[in-house]
């Protein structure tokens, strides 16, 4: 006997029913498929927004320069264990994180302070002996990683840039003397010896005057600071602005709280995060 084909009869392939008696419903062919046992796509979407909101809206930029910029806390180093060791006394990371970003007569009061060399050493003689070893090693100097990446593309992207350094004149000229073309993108240069720095970091005169000295009226709170130095990313806080610190790895973590952002590197820096037009390959 003919037996009647299950597509013949109405009755999809694989099902088991009698068709007469009951009928399965297929979803539409262009009906939406939802799954409530997942969270709405919009979740997702906005979830994914707020981790790309920035931390702040930044407009200008200001950099340090030693052990930012240019690889000279080396040379400081170098140069204040040498002496050190003629009183048979260590130079420590502790005490080297006391001096950085400082003026260079507070420093050397630091120094002899610290180190118990009242009436050994003054700080006068302490700079002018350390000035002459300096002034050898200073031209020798190398652009750390991760800067001229971060200049040119700032500049590029015409974010106003500058310097705001300790380094008085005659030094700031010696460590620069090889990278001319590098400072030359800069919109201005604030030194140390600058008649409107009257206090050094932490004090935020240097950041204030140098913010003062961009085109327009600038808020600090649009300015972005790059320090190595826990001073200066406390003259920073204390100006108003917002401080990403790349500090030396032998600094303890204790110098480094009061950063907005902590790098190990400006390559690891993501102008996207501050607001600011964002590297090509982010």
């Amino acid at each position: 006997m003919f037996q009647a084909l299950p597509w013949l009869s109405g009755a999809p392939v694989g099902w088991t029913g009698t068709p007469h008696t009951s009928r399965p419903t297929f979803p539409r062919r262009n009906s939406p498929q939802i799954s409530l046992s997942r969270p709405p796509m919009a979740s997702s979407v906005e979830a994914a927004a707020t981790a790309r909101a920035p931390r702040a809206t930044i407009s200008h930029v200001i950099f340090d320069m030693d052990g930012l910029l240019l690889d000279t806390e080396g040379f400081y180093t170098k140069v204040q264990e040498k002496i050190l060791a003629r009183y048979g006394k260590v130079f420590d990371w502790s005490l080297k994180a006391k001096m950085m970003g400082k003026k260079a007569t507070e420093s050397a009061r630091i120094f002899v302070d610290e180190c118990g060399l009242t009436g050994l050493l003054t700080p006068e003689q302490f700079l002018e002996e350390r000035e002459s070893m300096l002034q050898e090693l200073f031209p020798s100097c190398t652009v750390l990683p991760g800067v001229l990446r971060l200049i040119h593309h700032l500049h590029a992207n015409g974010i106003p840039i500058c310097v705001a350094t300790g380094s008085h004149k005659r030094h700031f000229a010696l460590k620069t003397q090889n990278h001319q073309e590098m400072f030359a993108l800069m919109h201005h240069i604030v030194m140390g010896d600058d008649p409107e720095v009257k206090a050094g970091k932490p004090s935020p005169d240097i950041f204030l005057a140098a913010m003062r000295r961009f085109e327009g009226n600038v808020e600090p709170s649009k300015c972005l600071v790059f320090e190595d130095a826990p001073s200066g990313v406390g003259a920073a806080k204390n100006a108003g602005m917002y401080a990403v610190m790349v500090p030396d790895p032998r600094l303890d973590v204790s110098y480094q709280k009061e950063a907005n952002q902590v790098l190990s590197s400006l390559l690891d820096f993501k102008p996207a995060e501050w607001g600011l037009p964002p590297f090509k390959e982010e």
